[in-house]
């Protein structure tokens, strides 16, 4: 990368043009990074693009866009979250990638200020930025960076985690700021989970820790095991504290997680051997970093440098170059995951990086394997992500052989030689074959779960058993089953064999959105499955109707659509949904109505309601499904619009808000007396 020619050989017209490439390039690369936390180039692509960018603006001030990178600040707001207002922005920071630009850092600030300067060097974490506030010593609201102004209230899920103080030592009220990251060990146990399941790895540990913060669900932020380092004060009227040094002396003291490695240095000297230390001893490292930060020490002298309109002027981050080895390709191999996703991996020669011996790196997907261009024989490189995950930067188009051809992506499942399929707006590869052995037990598990066909004692361990005695072939043969055929199971007594075989048959009797969703189409989540069911009626129906039918059912989309229409157009589906028709599966749907909901009588009728605590009569999704059946709208947040909370036991926030907003309250005991009536 890099700019083609010096940037003074650039006319306005051509800087204009350029920039403007630069800056559609990198809007997509920010959108990945920031919103979807999902990157699609490595962190120093992304910064020679953003450098090639400043200097084109910096030649040519008259390109500038209000909409360039450069003008902003991180990423997104995403829906589904409350917009929180930062009343003092959450700026990004410049960044420097060589001992000349960070010596000019330097210069610059003892040039502007003619005064002695010390810096507090402190360790870039490769987390996702977090705002907290604390009123009279307990934690009340936290917020992600955002666009630098609004961010996303993530409170929630902050709760979860354990780094993070819910009440400080002494009753202070204050707001500071900080990195939440994922442990190397707790993102490299999450891919293994995901790689097992069939689903996507995250790429590295910020963006494992920027996933988890924004998820909906804060039962899955706490399984993550995140944690946070607290580095900042924003405000804090009591604070004894004028250097940054004595700052995080401070937060220490009030009981936050601070990191131990900061130094106070005096000269450039001083600052290169921290950064030598540890850019030498990062592997060794349990949290991720990708550089340092040098922050000037003083603070009264940071709030008289002050800021650009994006970056502080007393902060500057250096930033690690990519520990990068070559290794030759000498495989490419492919595997199936749980979901039916065809995954590329290549065996290359065993090659020392960051400490361990690597010889397998994934490549995601067919379309990667593509762009990077990687071919059997290829010298490539080779560099950790997030100091954790192997993977491929490019190819070493000089150590090409001459007689070297692209790689063929297959287009049959290594498993069971099925045709694979690319759905609209996926960049997997995917076997839909329902009897593919590959997918076969995740498959039945996910078919007989309480979601779905709710086939009680059939477990994964039963399912390994009848699959490895070849009982069962796919979800059909379930219904097939004998009790001479259960009798051979490992400690399956007469007891459990009937339970078992009512179990089964009693699923036949399920409404079809049931099947639908145990069926496991790509996209078809329990409350689209419900939606489709209800719009079509039987399962005939729906495998007639082509996409456009399909997306005029309220909420369901192209991408659904696309799925389903490419699901039952395979030969392989129609003969199982024949089979399951034959083994007596209900094919229609038995639920209420949205016009019989609409029609009830019943007090919930109309309502918002929201459920919060532990219940004992229902499951969360059972008592969601027959509120709705009696025309309530179940909702996850209390809000001014909620008309009723159902609390069970150990209701917490939600209880408390509701009322404090004078909302109806519900316990479990009455629930049934309210759908009485």
């Amino acid at each position: 990368m890099g700019l083609a020619k010096p940037v003074e050989d650039y006319t306005q017209s051509e800087a204009a043009s350029l920039a403007q490439q630069l800056r559609d390039q990198l809007a997509d690369y920010s959108q990945a990074y920031y919103t979807q936390d999902a990157p699609l180039v490595e962190d120093h692509v992304y910064d020679e693009l953003y450098r090639d960018l400043e200097q084109l603006e910096a030649a040519f001030p008259v390109i500038v866009t209000n909409d360039s990178p450069t003008q902003k600040v991180g990423g997104q707001v995403l829906p589904g979250f409350t917009k929180v207002t930062h009343e003092i922005p959450m700026l990004s920071m410049g960044d420097v990638f060589s001992e000349a630009e960070l010596a000019a850092f330097d210069q610059r600030l003892r040039k502007n200020t003619a005064t002695e300067i010390e810096y507090n060097v402190e360790l870039k974490i490769d987390g996702l930025a977090i705002d907290l506030i604390y009123e009279k010593g307990r934690f009340v609201r936290g917020a992600t960076r955002g666009n630098g102004t609004i961010g996303e209230d993530i409170t929630q899920n902050l709760k979860t985690i354990k780094a993070i103080p819910q009440k400080l030592t002494r009753p202070v009220s204050i707001e500071v700021r900080g990195e939440c990251y994922m442990p190397k060990a707790a993102f490299a146990d999450l891919n293994q989970k995901r790689e097992a399941e069939g689903q996507e790895p995250f790429a590295n540990p910020r963006n494992a820790a920027a996933g988890s913060l924004r998820q909906l669900d804060a039962k899955v932020a706490a399984a993550r095991q995140l944690s946070a380092f607290i580095y900042t004060i924003v405000t804090f009227d009591d604070v004894q504290a004028t250097t940054q040094s004595e700052a995080l002396h401070v937060l220490a003291e009030l009981g936050f997680n601070v990191n131990p490695t900061s130094v106070v240095c005096q000269n450039m000297a001083e600052v290169q051997a921290f950064i030598e230390q540890y850019q030498g001893t990062r592997n060794d490292l349990a949290y991720g970093i990708d550089g340092v930060v040098l922050k000037v020490n003083d603070l009264a002298l940071q709030r008289q440098l002050g800021n650009t309109v994006k970056v502080p002027r007393w902060e500057i981050a250096y930033k690690f170059p990519p520990e990068e080895a070559e290794t030759v390709v000498r495989e490419i191999e492919w595997t199936v995951g749980r979901t039916g996703v065809v995954t590329p991996t290549a065996v290359m020669d065993p090659v020392q990086l960051a400490g361990t011996t690597v010889s397998r790196a994934s490549l995601h997907n067919a379309d990667m394997l593509r762009d990077k261009d990687v071919r059997l024989l290829d010298t490539v490189l080779l560099h950790k992500a997030g100091d954790i995950i192997p993977e491929i930067s490019q190819v070493v188009l000089a150590k090409r052989p001459s007689d070297s051809q692209a790689y063929g992506i297959p287009t049959t499942c290594p498993s069971c030689g099925h045709d694979l399929v690319h759905l609209d707006e996926e960049v997997a590869l995917r076997c839909i074959n329902p009897m593919c052995p590959a997918q076969m037990k995740e498959q039945l598990t996910h078919f007989a779960s309480r979601n779905a066909m709710n086939i009680d004692g059939l477990g994964p361990r039963i399912i390994t058993q009848l699959l490895e005695k070849e009982l069962i072939h796919d979800v059909a043969d379930l219904y097939r089953l004998t009790a001479d055929d259960l009798a051979q199971l490992d400690k399956f007594k007469e007891k459990s064999i009937n339970n078992l075989l009512n179990a089964i048959d009693a699923s036949r009797q399920n409404s079809l959105e049931r099947l639908l969703f145990g069926l496991g189409i790509r996209h078809v989540g329990a409350k689209a499955a419900r939606l489709l069911a209800e719009h079509f009626q039987t399962l005939a129906a729906l495998m007639a109707s082509d996409q456009e039918t399909i997306i005029t059912v309220d909420t369901i989309g192209t991408i659904i659509a696309d799925s389903l229409v490419t699901y039952f157009a395979d030969s392989q589906v129609q003969t199982l949904m024949a089979e399951l028709e034959t083994v007596g599966v209900n094919l229609t749907y038995t639920g209420v109505t949205k016009a019989q909901a609409a029609t009830s009588d019943s007090y919930f009728n109309g309502k918002t309601v929201v459920l919060t605590g532990k219940l004992e009569q229902y499951t969360r999704g059972e008592l969601k499904q027959l509120l709705e059946d009696n025309g309530a709208k179940v909702t996850g947040s209390v809000s001014k619009k909620t008309d009723a909370l159902i609390a069970g036991q150990d209701a917490g926030s939600k209880l408390e808000k509701a009322q404090s907003l004078a909302i109806p309250i519900i316990n479990e005991a009455d629930l049934d007396n309210y759908l009485a009536q």
